[in-house]
């Protein structure tokens, strides 16, 4: 049902209908910016990303077909344009999310654990957001879109644009260096 609301409001938006776009961008804006987020290991240069993929998708809205998901079509850009960021920052890995003053997000801790079980936990998390960020670009973006987005493997193989093996096979890749670069925080049972 809502892709095909999104793909009608795409419809109209290719027609000059400013309203249906930001209706469109207003339903999916927490989506991509949160990708983006995730992509580049933190918050910082999110938004500006995320604005450019809606520009570009306002500026290809009168050549959308609807040959996949909106949202897929949509991570596509967001994917493209985060790979290019990417490589213009070539520096080999990304910092851990940090809030917009530069300090490392605090995990909450709502269950009331004492100052060494919370500091804990916000260092696994660290090291988790620095394990995902070391990734290369498209096990990264594999594991972002199925872990965070849930997003099934036929529509991870559009965004990266390939074969629904190739995305399984990146994803186990993936898993394999995760658990490799986190053993030290992984508990065996």
């Amino acid at each position: 049902m809502a892709d095909r609301d999104d793909v009608e409001l795409m419809r109209l938006a290719g027609g000059g209908d400013e309203r249906a776009f930001e209706e469109l961008v207003e339903r999916h804006q927490n989506l991509v910016i949160g990708t983006v987020a995730k992509m580049l290991g933190g918050a910082e240069g999110a938004e500006d990303i995320a604005l450019q993929v809606f520009v570009r998708a306002w500026q290809s809205a009168s050549r959308y077909r609807p040959d996949a998901k909106f949202t897929t079509w949509l991570l596509t850009i967001a994917r493209n344009l985060v790979f290019n960021e990417s490589r213009r920052r070539r520096r080999g890995f990304f910092q851990p999310f940090e809030n917009d003053d530069g300090s490392v997000m605090d995990i909450r801790d709502d269950l009331g654990r004492d100052a060494a079980a919370a500091l804990s936990e916000r260092e696994t998390q660290q090291a988790v957001d620095a394990a995902i960020a070391a990734l290369p670009e498209a096990q990264r973006m594999a594991i972002v879109l199925r872990r965070f987005e849930a997003m099934p493997y036929e529509d991870i193989a559009v965004v990266l644009k390939t074969s629904v093996p190739a995305v399984k096979s990146l994803l186990f890749r993936a898993r394999k260096d995760l658990r490799e670069r986190l053993k030290g925080f992984l508990v065996e049972g």
